[in-house]
C-alpha cells in the first residue's frame, strides 16, 4: 500500500463527496479523504493496481485540478456552481 497527498482545486463539501465517492469505488484505491479547506486529498492505494498518475487523471476527469494535472474543462463546466473554481473566494 502506498499513500500520497494530492493538491486539488476542490473547495466545498460537495466537491469532497464527489471526489471521495469516485475514488473510493475505484479498483486499487483503498482510501481517499479530501480536506476542502486545505484542498488536499490523501489517497491510499495499491501501486500494482493503479498509478498515482491514473488517480490524478481520474480527478481531472471529474473537473478538478490534481497537482500538475489540470482539470478537463468540459468536466469542470458541468460541476455545480458551488464547485466551480473560485466560487468560494468571491
Amino acid at each position: 500500500m502506498k499513500q500520497d497527498t494530492i493538491r486539488t482545486s476542490a473547495e466545498c463539501e460537495s466537491c469532497k463527496v464527489r471526489i471521495e465517492q469516485a475514488l473510493n469505488y475505484t479498483k486499487g484505491i483503498k482510501y481517499a479523504d479530501l480536506n476542502p479547506t486545505s484542498q488536499l486529498l490523501v489517497v491510499r492505494y495499491n501501486p500494482e493496481k493503479i498509478s498515482l498518475d491514473a488517480i490524478k487523471q481520474q480527478i481531472s476527469q471529474l473537473g478538478y485540478d490534481a497537482d500538475e494535472v489540470k482539470a478537463i474543462l468540459e468536466a469542470q463546466k458541468k460541476l455545480p456552481a458551488c464547485c466551480q473554481p473560485g466560487a468560494h473566494h468571491k
